[in-house]
């Protein structure tokens, strides 16, 4: 049995500290994530190197990888589902997840393929930007989804970012249709404002009628909705979820819930903890909403979830890196639930 399985794009993070000049030279969009093929990734790597700008870490990574990470990490049971290549950079991302409690399926690696890779450009501010070469991840079909698995799990992650996957698609009409024969809940994070802004329609048809949760930041939700006041926003999203949970950084985060039609909205603010120095935003949002579901997964109410996945998320941006040691979730979670 699984507590939640989840699909995403797998992905090895590199992580480099940048100027902002430095940003701008190499033409990316701050705080968003681009697609890039190998050739053009290859191309930024060169300029790190020539610059003699050094990556200061490599570590598994993926949107719902980080979540399921953390999920694990807090005693759940995650199944993740994804495409890696037989290479040792595949070979590396499994372990990494198997360390931590998340299981897998060899339906995840593809002979010849080469894993996806992310390069994660940090600036001084903490803000991440990423440019990302998907590899063999960019050909997820429903081959690489072990669906038996779903009929043993209460909930199903999905990961926005494959909402820019063409190929995925058939695979996630066929999982909702089986989360709702089993019962299981579905929740879907947005993970970019890319993802909303040039793949509006491939989220629509991940959300179907209607899903149990939506986890974004403010930015996404804004650009989702169409409204520029935070809980309007997170109000208009209850048409496609039943709880929406909206993150505004420093500014904390705003969930929206209705459980049908003849119940009342309720709205929720949770402040975020005062983080000194921020570092490093990179899987801030997924540690959020790992530490959320998990928390959700255990019966804690919507107020508790939140507390939780905000004392999370203000640990991981004063790092390096998307991921804590695992004990640190734990011992987290111990403070923030037993309070």
């Amino acid at each position: 049995m699984y507590d939640v399985m989840a699909i995403g794009n797998a992905l090895v993070d590199h992580e480099y500290l940048i100027s902002d000049a430095a940003l701008e030279e190499i033409d990316l969009t701050k705080g968003n994530m681009t697609l890039a093929g190998f050739e053009e990734q290859q191309q930024l790597l060169a300029y790190f190197k020539l610059s003699e700008i050094i990556p200061s870490k490599q570590a598994g990574g993926g949107s719902a990888a980080n979540t399921m990470y953390a999920f694990a990490s807090l005693g759940g049971k995650p199944f993740y589902a994804c495409r890696v290549g037989d290479d040792d950079q595949g070979a590396f991302y499994l372990r990494d997840l198997h360390e931590a409690g998340v299981a897998t399926s060899d339906k995840s690696i593809h002979d010849g393929g080469v894993t996806g890779s992310c390069v994660v450009a940090v600036t001084e501010d903490g803000e991440r930007t990423m440019q990302t070469y998907l590899g063999t991840s960019s050909d997820i079909t429903a081959d690489n989804v072990d669906f038996d698995a779903l009929t043993l799990a209460d909930w199903l992650y999905i990961e926005g970012y494959l909402a820019m996957s063409e190929s995925i698609q058939p695979a996630m009409t066929q999982l909702r249709q089986q989360a709702g024969i089993h019962g299981a809940k579905i929740a879907v994070s947005f993970a970019d404002p890319a993802v909303v802004k040039f793949a509006k329609d491939g989220l629509l048809n991940i959300l179907g009628n209607k899903v149990a949760v939506i986890f974004c930041n403010s930015e996404e939700a804004r650009l989702f909705t169409d409204k520029k006041q935070l809980k309007a926003a997170a109000r208009a999203l209850l048409d496609h979820c039943q709880t929406a949970v909206v993150t505004d950084g420093a500014n904390g985060a705003v969930i929206a819930h209705k459980p049908d039609t003849e119940s009342e909205i309720e709205i929720y603010e949770v402040a975020t903890p005062v983080v000194a120095n921020v570092i490093d935003t990179n899987g801030a949002g997924d540690n959020y909403a790992g530490t959320f579901l998990y928390a959700l997964s255990q019966h804690y109410t919507l107020p508790e979830c939140g507390r939780l996945a905000s004392e999370v998320s203000a640990q991981i941006i004063q790092q390096f890196g998307p991921r804590l040691a695992s004990q640190d979730y734990k011992d987290i979670a111990q403070r923030v639930l037993s309070a």
